[in-house]
């Protein structure tokens, strides 16, 4: 027994796991769309991820908040849906096959035992969710931008006030002071006219940004201006005194205090509250929450209804993730708008290391899948590896074809054998199939060379004793079967390349 010959019988080996392990990758791909393993897999790892872990991923809230992700059109475009009866028969087939099983399952928690995996009445869901589009849907849900403008908005109220307060402060100290000087008589009147007009500018200014016709740095320009031209004509109406001095000081000094930059000012007014604030903002109880509850006039308004809902129904553990991202963002970037858009980046990479995680549990489970379906298509394809073995070493015919055409299915994908699309090996298979009779299934010529003579049906025991020595090569092969096919065609162009002293450079 020289090598060349002991590689011929391993390549033909491996070629006949090659075309079952085809079959079997068919079986389980067509199982895992019947049974949409993908997108319920992927539906349960968005789950175990909000919710922190596989104890909690059961909640009632949790279910009901990753069905309000999946019910955001960025998600549902992802799932996009055949239309016209032919092409949606495949899909409906599917959804029936996989609601037989329907009636036995155990209702999820705050869901009706008819209803899909997926919710919202949704029959599919897609089996692969990008990561940017599923932290810009997360924050839609939570409503964190509309949750930081209104509480913007009320801040920036507030600070409206507190700036008109000490202007107004300004002015009535001074006119205590002036009190019965008659040159001061025509300045204040004039003076508070110019502050009516200031504080019209200052309503309207809000107006624009509360109707998001401004962003809070035009509004904080804005409102600069309008206490410029207030000082301007403060300076240009008031009457030579010992007071004026201090009172025109003190109005420039707070200008410059407060309106020295816009960044600044938005800073030093706290007017867009950092990521911190607004996780903090749906914690019940939180300093952020009572300000917030404070600030909203309306309580029949749908921001209101729509933060009491969240704030309600939102678990425990989102937001403990939420500020675990938040405390890591607020410790790169300071710039409130840039926290905003690195706690989506955030989201973004939290989610990805998840999905890592949750392929890897997919593929281990598969491999199982595959183990089952190997050992069964090793029983239905009589792929006994022992017998196989023996008949690559006694028939040099059926050695030399199966090596042949293996040769030639190597060199049509010598160029992406780790690439190698599975349709168009499983076509080349197929046409090789035709020429070469494989040393596998229960046809009497195979039989018998397996058992040494064919059982009768009416031996019964005796013949179930005669196939007994074959489940450790049915064994062996059902193990095999599982490898898939990448595996097998990487190895048949190794043996290939050694049986021919290595490819030529």
């Amino acid at each position: 027994m020289n090598l060349p010959f002991i590689f011929d019988i391993a390549i033909g080996l491996v070629f006949t796991y090659l075309i079952l392990s085809l079959l079997a990758s068919e079986i389980q791909e067509l199982i895992a769309t019947l049974l949409q393993w993908r997108a319920a897999h992927l539906r349960k790892s968005i789950e175990i991820l909000l919710a922190g872990g596989v104890r909690n991923s059961e909640e009632a809230k949790i279910i009901q908040l990753v069905n309000q992700i999946y019910g955001n059109p960025l998600v549902r475009n992802i799932n996009q849906e055949a239309k016209g009866f032919v092409a949606t028969l495949p899909r409906k087939a599917t959804w029936a096959f996989g609601s037989l099983s329907r009636p036995f399952r155990r209702a999820r928690p705050g869901m009706d035992k008819n209803e899909t995996i997926f919710g919202n009445g949704q029959h599919t869901g897609p089996s692969y969710i990008p990561a940017d589009i599923y932290a810009t849907t997360l924050m839609e849900t939570l409503k964190i931008p509309d949750l930081s403008r209104k509480l913007s908005e009320s801040r920036l109220e507030k600070f409206k006030n507190e700036r008109l307060g000490e202007i107004q402060d300004i002015l009535f100290s001074l006119e205590g002071k002036v009190q019965g000087d008659e040159k001061f008589t025509k300045f204040f009147s004039v003076i508070y006219q110019e502050f009516a007009q200031m504080q019209a500018d200052f309503e309207q200014i809000l107006w624009n940004y509360n109707e998001k016709k401004a962003d809070l740095t035009t509004s904080i320009n804005r409102m600069s201006e309008s206490i410029n031209r207030y000082i301007e004509a403060f300076e240009l109406e008031i009457p030579e005194s010992e007071y004026t001095t201090a009172s025109v000081r003190r109005l420039k000094f707070l200008k410059q205090d407060m309106f020295s930059s816009q960044e600044q000012t938005i800073t030093l007014g706290g007017l867009e509250p950092n990521v911190t604030e607004i996780v903090e903002l749906m914690k019940k109880g939180s300093k952020v929450y009572q300000e917030f509850e404070e600030t909203i006039k309306d309580k029949d308004s749908q921001t209101y209804q729509h933060f009491k809902q969240l704030t309600d129904i939102l678990p425990q553990s989102i937001t403990e993730n939420l500020t675990v991202l938040a405390n890591r963002t607020r410790t790169r970037i300071d710039n409130t708008e840039s926290s905003i858009h690195a706690l989506r980046k955030e989201m973004e990479n939290s989610f990805s290391s998840s999905m890592e995680r949750a392929s890897g549990v997919y593929k281990r489970n598969s491999k199982g899948v595959a183990l089952l379906i190997g050992f069964a298509i090793a029983v239905i394809a009589n792929a006994d590896a022992f017998h196989m073995i023996s008949r690559l070493s006694t028939d040099s015919a059926l050695r030399s074809t199966i090596v042949n055409n293996a040769g030639q299915i190597v060199v049509q994908n010598q160029d992406n054998l780790k690439y190698v699309d599975i349709g168009t090996l499983r076509s080349q298979t197929e046409e090789v199939l035709s020429d070469i009779s494989l040393p596998i299934g229960w046809t009497q010529v195979n039989i018998k060379q397996q058992v040494g003579s064919i059982p009768s049906t009416r031996a019964g025991l005796p013949s179930f004793f005669k196939f007994a020595r074959a489940i450790p090569g049915w064994i062996i092969s059902g193990i095999a079967i599982a490898m898939g096919a990448p595996f097998w065609l990487d190895l048949i162009s190794k043996d290939t390349s050694v049986r021919n002293t290595g490819r030529k450079p």
